[in-house]
């Protein structure tokens, strides 16, 4: 599967999860999680669905510039999903607070893919078509 194809479908898939935990969130669990918790679960589901808009970016600027940036931009904006999000969602449903330990290594990586763009707007040059 070609990078373009690839980001735009992990960015519409995880969109589509992150809208599936947003009703999840407020409608089932509104009256099981505490609020400090239901909190936390909802700040996973923005950042979710931030960065699914943003490997749909990602998807474009693959083709659009040349170079590594945006794939690598991609990658992060799914690892951060993966780390940043998922542990605020297991300690969000489990309560076990170690998990949201995990959380800053996902904002991390989330920084570093927004650095990649900013960085391929600035001096990636554009594909010739």
């Amino acid at each position: 599967m070609s990078a373009d194809r690839l980001f735009l479908f992990l960015g519409a898939l995880s969109a589509a999860i992150a809208v599936a935990a947003g009703a999840v969130g407020a409608h089932a669990l509104q009256s099981t999680l505490t609020p400090e918790r239901l909190a936390v679960f909802e700040t996973a589901v923005r950042y979710q669905t931030y960065h699914a808009i943003g490997m749909c970016v990602v998807a474009w600027a693959v083709v659009r510039f040349e170079g590594r940036a945006a794939p690598l931009a991609g990658a992060l904006f799914a690892l951060g999903t993966l780390v940043f999000c998922g542990s605020l969602y297991v300690y969000a449903l489990t309560g076990w607070r170690a998990a949201a330990l995990a959380a800053p290594v996902g904002g991390a990586a989330f920084i570093a893919g927004w650095i990649c763009l900013a960085w391929l707007a600035l001096v990636a040059p554009r594909r010739h078509h």
